[in-house]
């Protein structure tokens, strides 16, 4: 699929257009030719997104990398950077966005995004955090106050009772 249709894909997604769906889209395409990645099934694609803004839904779309499914992760520090994993060839790659760009109308900016050339965009480095493993799927636990199901790692002792993180009470 071309960029251009791509964006288009993600965009219908996203609910529209906006230059940091662009940001998403096109790392998420460069990413994909760097690493040769294909759409993610289950979760033969990771990535760790350092924002938790327009970029990731385009990141999603184009390479089905989705917090439920595990291989969508945040490590929020504010950045335009993305860290790509192919599991199956053990490669991976951040890509950063860059600083500044020219004077331009919010559609040229989107466009921009998409088709300019590739070091004018992003910034390339290693990955900075190890692989993560593959998703875990944990038992559910009965909060002994609420009476709500919740996950085994959420669960805190407190007064001989086992309770959910919204009713343990520092």
């Amino acid at each position: 699929m071309n960029i251009s249709d791509l964006y288009e894909k993600c965009a219908e997604f996203h609910g529209h257009k906006c230059p940091g769906l662009s940001v998403g889209v096109r790392a998420a395409y460069e990413a994909a030719r760097m690493l040769d990645l294909k759409f993610s099934e289950d979760e033969e694609v990771v990535c760790i997104s350092e924002n938790d803004a327009c970029g990731v839904d385009g990141i999603q779309v184009a390479l089905g990398c989705s917090a439920g499914k595990g291989n969508l992760l945040f490590r929020l520090r504010g950045k335009q950077a993305f860290s790509f994993y192919n599991r199956k060839t053990g490669k991976s790659v951040r890509l950063i966005k860059k600083d500044g760009l020219p004077e331009m109308s919010r559609e040229e900016k989107q466009d921009y995004l998409l088709k300019a050339p590739f070091d004018e965009i992003f910034r390339v480095t290693e990955v900075k955090f190890e692989l993560p493993g593959e998703a875990h799927i944990f038992p559910s636990v009965v909060c002994e106050k609420c009476g709500e199901l919740t996950g085994e790692p959420y669960v805190r002792f407190q007064n001989g009772m086992k309770v959910c993180l919204d009713c343990y009470e520092v």
